[in-house]
């Protein structure tokens, strides 16, 4: 269910207007975000701010350097973006096409969100949760690192596009520096850059190899933790306070706030 909070976190840098944002009281189109409402308050907090879980485990001083609050969607929010995450016969999602090349790939005129990281970390996985409510889109994902070869571009309405980019470290395409530097560099409706962080092993040197292009190029990001479920609580508050101390004190572009997702249960 970590995509219910993650759709508000795109859909929140887009303007749709009210006829679409109430369309329904949206509670009632997700399966997983019914489930979320039959939870208790506590539960139903864990689920939906999972970071939120781990305050509880440092001392009242530290805190406020977690940053957990800055985005913090109320439940009405993250029903309006189940909505916008919803296919309908008026709102298409679907695959537009791929690309080795920037001059390859579709001219849109919308606005753009692409999401980077190390082979494996969970891009295509993450993507695919997303279009959840969308099940004819086809996001292939695969348990050997590298599959993504290509850039994998994404519409969701008339809205916005949604790209996945090829991983790098193991197995990355051999032009993958061309490839996405170019892309990050001269995508001129480029509006977000999710970068996707394994927090098992945290920030890798490949993984600064991607900050230095997003703060070189003044690109708005957000560093998005992946499978969170698979560490300890203890090992994954280590590698949270390690991220957003690196957060606060070598970047300028990221947004304060860290995003966690789990690796299987769609949190």
């Amino acid at each position: 269910m970590a995509a219910l909070r993650f759709r508000r976190g795109i859909g929140g840098l887009f303007k749709v207007p009210a006829t679409r944002q109430h369309r329904s009281r949206a509670y009632n189109e997700s399966q997983d975000f019914a489930e979320v409402l039959r939870q208790p308050k506590g539960q139903r907090t864990k689920l939906v701010f999972p970071l939120q879980e781990l305050e509880r485990h440092l001392a009242p001083d530290a805190r406020p350097s977690l940053h957990l609050k800055l985005f913090e969607p109320s439940l009405e929010d993250i029903a309006r973006a189940d909505d916008l995450f919803t296919a309908t016969d008026r709102h298409r999602i679907e695959y537009l096409s791929s690309a080795v090349r920037l001059e390859h790939a579709p001219d849109l005129l919308r606005p753009e969100v692409c999401f980077i990281g190390r082979s494996n970390v969970g891009k295509s996985s993450l993507i695919k949760a997303l279009f959840s409510l969308a099940p004819e889109v086809e996001v292939r994902v695969s348990k050997t690192p590298g599959h993504t070869k290509k850039m994998n571009f994404f519409k969701v309405g008339k809205y916005f596009t949604m790209v996945d980019m090829p991983g790098y470290g193991y197995r990355a395409p051999e032009d993958f520096v061309d490839m996405v530097e170019t892309y990050l560099k001269e995508r001129r409706n480029l509006m977000r850059t999710f970068l996707l962080v394994d927090s098992a092993v945290g920030i890798q040197k490949t993984d600064n190899i991607a900050v230095e292009m997003c703060e070189e190029f003044a690109l708005p990001y957000v560093i998005v933790l992946t499978k969170i479920d698979k560490s300890s609580k203890g090992r994954l508050l280590k590698q949270v306070l390690q991220i957003q101390k690196f957060v606060d004190t070598q970047t300028q572009g990221c947004f304060p706030q860290l995003f966690a997702v789990s690796s299987h249960n769609r949190v």
